[in-house]
């Protein structure tokens, strides 16, 4: 693992950076934060993953859940690695060479899952014609940042702390997450990142800002009563042969 970078007090900060890692992920935070609400307000059946099951299940019956538990492995991976101060899991007593070697290695295994489902979806929604047709431009948006900010985040995993000597971006990129919430914006912690990481962070930002405008506002409806619900049973109707099925008793038109 390298040292730490220089005390991050010295380090000077430009207009560049103050537009890229302070505005540039408020103004993001700020249009994702209105655009949920417009949305919930504005378009309540809209609100949906927009399923296209009926349309072609082989691809997705492999891909949905590959992308889905890659996805929730990788968002709870980023909480902890970008919420939680290295000093806390340090007193949890987990060592700092134990927690990177667990991130990389779980990390790795999440995107890669991630990267293999979000494959698979893609090359349905290509492959198959009335998927294709079914696109709509929000899709369009959506898929390609989405797996810009996979794939970044996979190289620069892989660059950096899989094949190369290791890089600790919660001294970093950690410390300039937290301070946006905390309305105490750090951008020289983040500016002198690797270039991997700074993309990857610009990428998750934008795709932030995109957000409540896509399919993935379904992320926020919890299918709670899904799990408690009873279950529904479907019976196949078998008729003996030389048998036909009832048809309507009502008469029909033109019937007199």
């Amino acid at each position: 693992m390298n040292a730490v970078p220089a005390p991050l007090a010295a380090a000077s900060t430009s207009g560049a950076d103050l537009l890229l890692w302070v505005a540039v992920p408020y103004v993001c935070l700020a249009v994702s934060v209105v655009g949920h609400v417009w949305r919930y307000r504005q378009d309540q059946f809209g609100w949906t993953s927009r399923t296209s099951q009926l349309l072609e299940h082989r691809w997705l019956r492999f891909g949905g859940p590959l992308f889905h538990v890659g996805a929730f492995m990788v968002i709870a991976g980023h909480v902890v690695g970008l919420a939680v101060p290295g000093s806390w899991t340090e007193a949890a007593g987990i060592g700092e060479h134990a927690y990177h070697t667990t991130a990389v290695w779980a990390g790795s295994v999440a995107g890669a899952a991630m990267v293999a489902g979000l494959g698979m979806l893609c090359a349905r929604r290509l492959l198959t014609r009335s998927i294709r047709l079914a696109t709509d431009r929000s899709d369009k948006l959506l898929f390609p940042l989405l797996a810009a900010t996979v794939l970044l985040g996979i190289a620069a995993t892989a660059a950096h702390n899989v094949f190369g000597p290791g890089y600790d971006y919660r001294s970093t990129v950690s410390v300039w997450f937290r301070g946006l919430f905390a309305l105490q914006p750090r951008p020289e912690a983040v500016s002198g990142a690797p270039l991997l990481f700074r993309l990857h962070a610009v990428s998750a930002c934008l795709l932030f800002a995109a957000w409540p405008f896509t399919r993935l506002v379904h992320v926020w409806s919890a299918p709670v009563g899904y799990l408690v619900r009873p279950y529904l049973v479907y019976r196949r109707r078998t008729v003996p042969a030389g048998r036909r099925l009832p048809t309507s008793a009502g008469p029909g038109p033109g019937s007199r």
